[in-house]
């Protein structure tokens, strides 16, 4: 059966809250689309607005990427993957196959090993017009380098005769590189310098506002070589802080990174000898924090190790002690899934630790601070990474595992949701089902919530769905539904649900196009 969408009962003319969707024939209320298929199966309904967390797996995307540090996209880009190998490489993995020739090889201007090599990728969010990319390693005297590279006139290679120093920073020891940029919001560069290494700061690096170690910068890319510093940077003509630094007290924050739906920073700061901990700073902060290390580490005085004075200084939001079964020592952070795949799991933060392999999430607001904290790998046996995590341009969750890159997807009934466009004909498809039995196709347009159907012994995750479609799993457990969005349903979201007795798949947003 073909799923047109305006001709079935997917997406009706709908008396919703916002403008209705002209649909010829179609008065039909998508509360009574669903509720009428209950009453047909004695079946008693309710819907209310909670969130429930998805049951999650993994799935191997590319394997051969030496020792992956990072996984990142280039803006604009949905069909290219690009992964940091800590050797001094980048590679490409298009369309899910890696690429022969790396994006980047820089393998002659680095050692890496410990915590030193190819640290840091960061595309410019003009890459698409510009060609810019950055990126952060350690040269072969062990110093900290941050280099502007440019796209060749082939989209897949870079121009290696294009490298331009943008930064470097002499580093005292090989541990604590920091590593990690990221463009903001605004359009800056921010750098993450670690305190320089040794143990506890001996040259107490991370306090002292003339020096770039152990601290958050913050450059102007656009205007002037190297770089310029912007005008809203917190010190600028301050005579005992560096105009470059956005802030201060970080002991070695290998991964940070940007809500891309809040501008919210993160920063997963790696810690000394007892506690892990990640710091968060709103999008509406002006700079100027000083996360406290070495005064203290995480929320606990450091040195010295009592009554340390903690005025001024931000406290984490989280953290975590070491402990030896299982044992933990290393906090790797660090992403908010705004993925489509998942829609339950909207706006939780992920990381995990580089030797227990753990993977947690959760939710956090200014206001109720740390909230529903979930432990992935108690719940569903899947491993977290010892180096990085990271997203594509859609917002879906990668692990770099050694020379793997693995793709976190939900476990049990999967539903898989092209992006959809109107008037193009696809397929909406739904794997591990189970074979031969029926698969009922839910929609919203308000967004997740939970609706127990209680002779299915399901609840479905969806507020006030609609039936869209049925149809029967084959013996392998696959199904299909066609579907042709039509021209009224450009830039609308919808959420997606698969549904049989005994199980639903995950819910996924699109907005169609």
């Amino acid at each position: 059966m073909e799923l047109a969408w305006a001709e079935t009962v997917l997406l009706p003319n709908l008396q919703e809250t916002g403008p209705s969707l002209p649909l010829p024939d179609m008065k039909i209320r998508p509360q009574s689309l669903l509720r009428g298929l209950a009453l047909s199966m004695g079946l008693f309904l309710f819907s209310n607005s909670a969130q429930a967390q998805v049951p999650l797996d993994t799935e191997v995307v590319a394997t051969g990427l030496g020792t992956s540090l990072l996984v990142t996209y280039a803006p604009g880009d949905r069909d290219r993957l690009f992964v940091v190998d800590q050797n001094g490489r980048i590679y490409i993995v298009k369309n899910g196959v890696k690429l022969t020739t790396p994006f980047l090889n820089i393998t002659g201007q680095t050692n890496g090993g410990g915590e030193r090599g190819l640290l840091g990728l960061a595309f410019h969010p003009d890459y698409a017009n510009n060609g810019w990319f950055f990126v952060n390693y350690t040269n072969n005297g062990g110093d900290t380098r941050v280099d502007r590279f440019t796209v060749s006139a082939n989209p897949d290679i870079a121009d290696l005769a294009s490298q331009t120093n943008i930064l470097g920073i002499g580093q005292p020891f090989s541990n604590h590189n920091g590593g990690d940029i990221r463009f903001g919001p605004d359009g800056y560069l921010y750098i993450g310098t670690g305190d320089g290494g040794s143990a506890g700061d001996p040259g107490n690096r991370a306090q002292n506002g003339l020096n770039l170690l152990g601290k958050m910068l913050r450059l102007d890319v656009d205007n002037g070589l190297p770089y310029s510093i912007p005008a809203s940077n917190p010190f600028v003509g301050d005579p005992n802080t560096l105009d470059e630094i956005w802030a201060t007290g970080l002991r070695n924050p290998w991964r940070f990174s940007f809500d891309r739906e809040t501008g919210d920073l993160y920063i997963a700061d790696v810690g000394q000898n007892a506690w892990e901990y990640i710091h968060f700073q709103p999008a509406s902060s002006t700079g100027g924090e000083n996360y406290g290390w070495r005064i203290i580490e995480g929320n606990h005085c450091y040195n010295p190790s009592v009554g340390c004075n903690m005025n001024g200084l931000e406290m984490a939001i989280y953290e975590y002690d070491h402990t030896f079964s299982p044992f933990r020592c290393c906090i790797i952070g660090s992403e908010t899934y705004r993925g489509r795949s998942m829609s339950n799991m909207q706006g939780r933060y992920f990381f995990t630790d580089s030797c227990s392999n753990e993977l947690w999430s959760f939710r956090y607001s200014q206001g109720a601070g740390v909230t529903d904290f979930s432990d992935h790998s108690a719940q569903s046996g899947i491993n977290g990474s010892d180096t990085s995590l990271g997203t594509d341009m859609d917002g879906e969750l990668y692990i770099c595992s050694g020379s793997t890159l693995l793709r976190v997807v939900p476990n049990g009934m999967y539903l898989k949701v092209p992006h959809l466009f109107t008037g193009v004909a696809d397929t909406i498809e739904v794997e591990r089902c189970n074979p031969n039995q029926t698969v009922y196709l839910a929609f919203s347009f308000t967004g997740v919530g939970m609706f127990p159907v209680g002779q299915l012994g399901v609840t479905i995750m969806l507020n006030n769905p609609a039936l869209a479609a049925t149809t029967t799993a084959n013996g392998s457990g696959n199904a299909s539904f066609p579907i042709v969005p039509p021209g009224s349903l450009f830039d609308r979201t919808v959420w997606l649900e698969a549904v049989q007795n005994g199980q639903v798949s995950n819910v996924t947003m699109e907005v169609i196009e």
